[in-house]
């Protein structure tokens, strides 16, 4: 199998179930951003997470690929999207609020202003956050043009990036650090 098939010379690219949009589509421009934040995740594994991280890293990765998937499909394809495989449920949105609450119990947030960088898993999550705050903007303005379909992909995107702050900051505390606060003291 070849990877490469030359359709794409032209600047278009192919969407899920058919269809062809400009590489730099609305619609592109987000599921390419959350392949960058699947990649980002990739690093903070390869960095050495803990068990418990590698683990939601691992399921953030194949739901990153789950809500690509939705957001690759035009419109009038949606309906032949399956939960969970190629469209966000609502499931999914809650494990990550419970996965949030769990590591939160065990340890807290600091109540203030963080820098990156206190790890180089930390680090990583804290890249693969930003990376997917990107991509949760641009699927704002995917669904202002009445692209999006359904919105249980903005609520998830945004969970999961709040899922990925907890995580790095609790990969720090389980090394017994913390991250340094925005303002010098």
């Amino acid at each position: 199998m070849k990877i490469y098939t030359r359709k794409g010379d032209d600047g278009t690219t192919g969407l899920l179930y058919g269809g062809r949009v400009p590489k730099d589509d609305l619609r592109t421009e987000v599921y390419g951003t959350l392949d960058e934040a699947v990649s980002a995740l990739g690093v903070a594994r390869a960095a050495g997470l803990s068990e418990r991280g590698r683990e939601l890293v691992v399921r953030l990765q194949r739901e990153m690929f789950v809500a690509g998937a939705q957001l690759a499909t035009a419109p009038e394809n949606q309906a032949k999207l399956k939960d969970g495989i190629s469209r966000v449920t609502d499931a999914m949105v809650t494990q990550a609020e419970a996965d949030i609450d769990d590591l939160l119990k065990i340890h807290p947030l600091p109540q203030e202003f963080l820098l990156p960088g206190e790890t180089a898993p930390s680090a990583a999550l804290d890249v693969a956050r930003a990376v997917l705050r990107r991509g949760e903007r641009q699927a704002v303005r995917l669904e202002r043009a009445g692209l999006l379909g359904d919105q249980v992909v903005l609520r998830f995107l945004n969970r999961a990036s709040d899922l990925l702050f907890a995580l790095a900051r609790y990969e720090e505390a389980e090394l017994g650090l913390r991250a340094q606060p925005s303002r010098q003291r």
